[in-house]
């Protein structure tokens, strides 16, 4: 029983920490993913991503960190034990008081936590069975989401591709009606023709990407613990698995890159490209020069 309560107070601190970093906009994660950015001589640029994103909003982490301590809208007493051979005892007045103090500002935290996540999800209530579906449909409006797919635990499986000019900055993913969250790519324009990209999604210890590496860790906690879970029939929420690979195709001039080996000739140009996994530890980078 001492092992199960130590293991629950694991899990909980674990996921209350996991929620906040959602509220603070760190919503989304590539699972498995392949993606390609070409950028072309005369300011064309194209982008594409097919795979696996997770919305952690939407997964049980959001309903594991409300009920992780009590379960149902009513106050449930919590054990008591001894200091010096920690066996269960009667609690005492004043020890049920505090008790009862802290389980009205978890609630009060609780709604508030809600409230704020779903105005970061454009109005859509996690806990709603329909917001998954609601969200997808809102995807397909947009340009480049070519494909949309829900498969449950916040995972979505999509295929986007867009082209275009690259007369301004591009990041992705962005959904309509999100107010923040942490992007994959971004491509930045410099004066000169430069054009610098950066990947934080793209990685698992990046300090531009601190969401991944807190994730990495958590899922190895669970893992240790699903066991017991199973044992006790709880079910554990699914951590997204960064794995997949990233490529710049370019015909413009390469300043500096990250890669393990350098650009290598094509066709359509120079190929920069990264594999990234739950071991990548600093996010692809790249500075290149377009002519006009």
């Amino acid at each position: 029983m001492q092992s199960g309560m130590l293991r629950k107070r694991a899990l909980t601190a674990g996921l209350v920490a996991a929620l906040a970093m959602v509220l603070t906009g760190c919503l989304l994660s590539p699972g498995k993913f392949t993606s390609e950015l070409h950028l072309r001589n005369g300011g064309t640029f194209s982008y594409s991503y097919d795979g696996e994103i997770y919305l952690l909003a939407l997964s049980k982490l959001a309903e594991m960190g409300n009920q992780a301590e009590n379960s149902g809208s009513a106050y449930i007493q919590q054990p008591c034990y001894s200091d010096d051979e920690f066996e269960e005892r009667e609690c005492t007045s004043d020890e049920i008081a505090v008790q009862k103090s802290q389980y009205s500002a978890r609630q009060q935290k609780q709604q508030k936590d809600a409230e704020m996540l779903r105005a970061m999800l454009g109005g859509i209530d996690p806990a709603d069975p329909e917001a998954a579906t609601e969200l997808a449909e809102r995807l397909r409006r947009q340009k480049g989401w070519n494909k949309v797919d829900y498969k449950g635990d916040g995972l979505f499986v999509v295929s986007f591709a867009i082209a275009g000019r690259l007369d301004h900055d591009f990041l992705f993913p962005t959904i309509e009606r999100f107010p923040m969250s942490n992007f994959f790519v971004l491509v930045a324009n410099r004066e000169g023709g430069t054009v610098r990209v950066d990947a934080p999604g793209f990685s698992a210890q990046s300090g531009g990407n601190p969401f991944q590496g807190m994730m990495a860790g958590m899922a190895g906690m669970f893992a240790a613990t699903a066991e017991t879970a199973e044992a006790d029939g709880e079910s554990l929420p699914v951590f997204p698995e960064l794995e997949g690979s990233f490529k710049i195709v370019t015909d413009g001039q390469i300043l500096a890159n990250n890669t393990d080996e350098g650009p290598a000739a094509s066709t359509a140009g120079q190929v920069l490209e990264w594999q990234i996994n739950k071991r990548t530890q600093v996010a692809p980078t790249a500075l290149i020069r377009l002519t006009n």
